[in-house]
């Protein structure tokens, strides 16, 4: 609202800014650069793109880390780096201090844990050729009203889940549910067998950039909104691969507490649940610990966590 009505007093409407919805994009790209509006309102930017309604940024608060989509003729831009950037939220959580030394291969990488009390509730919606199941996101709705969840979307299930897709805008635009987009990759690659660092985004081969903006592009022509974070698949990653992740600006999230498998939520867990019909039991065991108290509330929203 404050940043309609500050439009607004320099003459241009914040409607004017935003897009049309039902987009076909191309030439999306990684960027980085320094934006400021008529009003002086700073962001920056880590995607352009064309549209049929002109160019298009999406912008990231440096402080708040939320996102939104935008006309770039409303901004002023000039590239920027991370060290211009190092003293703002965004490039803190992106670089955080504790993460100077890491492991050749990284299981469960990003961040873990959050800040403060509550819980972060997250869930990844890898491809599936099951429903999602919607009795788990209706429970949360229920326990808190509004709820905020991070569901980590991949391509492939955006592909062959349209109708569940619409379902979660809609509870979205509903308020039912406050949900952050999470980058889950394209195609979510995994071959049985092999080692962790043979397969997930460490397959030879992969093309990375159609794996990260390619599932961004195709998020925002469904008319959801990216956010800065993203999910590896299976939590793994090298140091290389994060590096690269990073330099694309996108700040890698991991869980301290993966239901299905690991120790139950405490204060400040990143919880990690997969409502896309292939881990019913982890499902079943999140229900259990709500209703014995033991999943730490209130839920919070993702971007609280760095």
């Amino acid at each position: 609202m404050c940043a309609a009505l500050a439009l607004a007093a320099t003459g241009a409407r914040a409607e004017d800014c935003a897009p049309a919805a039902g987009l076909r994009l191309s030439h999306y790209r990684a960027v980085f650069l320094e934006c400021r509006n008529d009003a002086g309102e700073p962001r920056l930017a880590t995607r352009a793109m064309d549209s049929g309604d002109g160019p298009l940024l999406l912008t990231v608060d440096p402080q708040r880390l939320t996102t939104r989509l935008a006309r770039a003729a409303c901004w002023r831009c000039a590239p920027t780096s991370d060290a211009e950037q190092a003293d703002t939220r965004f490039l803190r959580a992106l670089h955080p201090a504790e993460d100077a030394i890491r492991p050749a291969v990284l299981k469960n990488a990003g961040l873990l844990h959050g800040r403060g009390d509550g819980s972060f509730v997250t869930g990844d919606l890898c491809p599936s050729r099951k429903p999602l199941d919607r009795g788990f996101l209706e429970r949360l709705a229920r326990e808190q009203p509004g709820a905020p969840v991070a569901l980590a979307v991949s391509g492939y299930w955006m592909q062959t889940h349209r109708a569940d897709l619409t379902w979660l805008k809609s509870k979205a635009t509903e308020d039912a549910l406050a949900i952050t987009w999470v980058n889950h990759s394209y195609t979510h690659p995994y071959r049985p067998g092999r080692s962790d660092a043979q397969t997930y985004l460490l397959t030879p081969g992969i093309d990375l950039d159609r794996e990260t903006l390619g599932v961004e592009r195709v998020m925002i022509e469904n008319g959801v909104t990216p956010s800065v974070f993203f999910r590896f698949p299976g939590l793994v990653a090298d140091d290389g691969l994060m590096d690269k992740i990073r330099a694309r600006h996108l700040v890698a999230l991991g869980a301290d507490s993966w239901i299905a498998l690991g120790p139950p939520p405490r204060p400040g867990s990143i919880v990690l649940v997969h409502p896309n019909g292939n881990e019913p039991q982890g499902l079943a065991l999140f229900e259990r610990l709500l209703g014995k108290g033991r999943v730490p509330k209130p839920f919070r929203p993702i971007d609280e966590a760095p």
